[in-house]
């Protein structure tokens, strides 16, 4: 099989989506490797090391969407990809489709198989190629939400840990999974106080038990919500629905409950994001205000330690590109249900059940 491996044009995206240790791999299994040049520059790999791993160094885009059966990336493919996109081609990176219907239309038009990252399975039921994506994006969140609670940023002039005889910052943390549970450890590594908010006891009972002491566990409703909002000098937004558009947990007017300035960090901006007030920002201008609260929602955050991502993301993809190359989309999804549950789109049919259902597109079974 001919595997195509694009250098990524969204705003700010630095990762790439295979190693040059995968294009050896994938040489060795007897495929052919397109890398378009200069598609690891910003994760620090070099054509050079490419060419050295097996892999051929193309110079076009078009090029490497039209000679490839599949084609791995990192984000979602942008307008200007759709027309590169052909039938019978598979498509494997992060879409989160359910935030994006024209995306949606699009693939489902050009008739390619979308193997979405971000749904598929593993035995236990985990989302392992979303997990160590969420690992970075939750540490960056606080990272991130401490530099815009500076004043020079617009926010509240707040050292996040405090100092002695001046109190630390509250942070609240919405979802207590991968990403909420990385934020609220780093949050409090630092010296915050800290809420963990999420809607399962039995999470909650085991985030209470491994959680600093300095990290309470509330249930998350609406009345608890709006009981630590006016506490809250950072705000993270970590709820995930797998496939599906986030639910709007905090609403315009609760924002006004929040001291002015504070900062409020969207991570679940890729499926719509948790914040009412959410819109999708870029790392070259990530932030907006609305109500005075200072709001980051940059769609691609682990984008920007791209080198990191880069070996983080392709430790857990790798295993799954290399049976879509041996045996084909088809087979391989029958091989194998985890893999199965990434696919979201196949020969114009919508397969995800939570894509399908956000828009009211009928349901194809594979």
């Amino acid at each position: 099989m001919i595997v195509g491996v694009p250098r990524e044009v969204k705003a700010d995206e630095y990762r790439v989506s295979l190693t040059p240790n995968g294009a050896e791999e994938l040489s060795r299994a007897g495929h052919r490797v397109l890398v378009q040049t200069h598609a690891g520059d910003g994760s620090g790999i070099s054509d050079e090391q490419y060419a050295a791993a097996g892999a051929e160094i193309v110079p076009a885009t078009a090029d490497v969407w039209g000679r490839a059966n599949l084609i791995i990336k990192v984000k979602e493919p942008l307008p200007d990809e759709w027309p590169l996109m052909r039938p019978g081609q598979t498509l494997f990176t992060y879409f989160h489709f359910a935030a994006d219907e024209k995306l949606t239309r699009a693939v489902m038009a050009s008739g390619v198989t979308a193997v979405a990252y971000e749904t598929i399975r593993d035995a236990k039921g985990g989302l392992p190629l979303l997990t160590p994506m969420s690992e970075v994006a939750g540490r960056m969140s606080i990272q991130e939400g401490a530099k815009f609670l500076e004043r020079p940023f617009e926010g509240r002039g707040i050292l996040l840990a405090g100092v002695p005889g001046v109190a630390p910052a509250t942070v609240v943390v919405l979802g207590g999974g991968v990403v909420g549970a990385n934020a609220a450890r780093v949050a409090a590594g630092l010296g915050a106080n800290v809420f963990l908010l999420d809607v399962n006891l039995d999470r909650l009972r085991y985030l209470d038990d491994v959680m600093p002491r300095n990290v309470t566990t509330l249930f998350s409703n609406r009345h608890n919500l709006l009981e630590v909002l006016p506490w809250a000098d950072l705000v993270i937004g970590a709820v995930l629905i797998p496939g599906a558009k986030a639910p709007h947990l905090v609403r315009r007017e609760d924002l006004k409950r929040m001291p002015p300035r504070a900062v409020v960090i969207d991570v679940a901006i890729d499926q719509g994001g948790c914040f009412e007030t959410s819109r999708p920002t870029t790392h070259a201008k990530p932030t907006y205000m609305v109500d005075d609260i200072v709001h980051y929602c940059v769609t691609n955050m682990p984008g920007a330690v791209g080198r990191t991502s880069t070996y983080a993301l392709t430790n857990a993809t790798f295993p799954f590109a290399l049976q879509l190359a041996n045996k084909g989309a088809d087979r391989a999804a029958h091989d194998n249900l985890g893999l199965a549950a990434g696919v979201s789109v196949r020969a114009g049919k919508v397969t995800n059940a939570a894509v399908a259902e956000t828009f009211g597109y009928p349901l194809e079974l594979l």
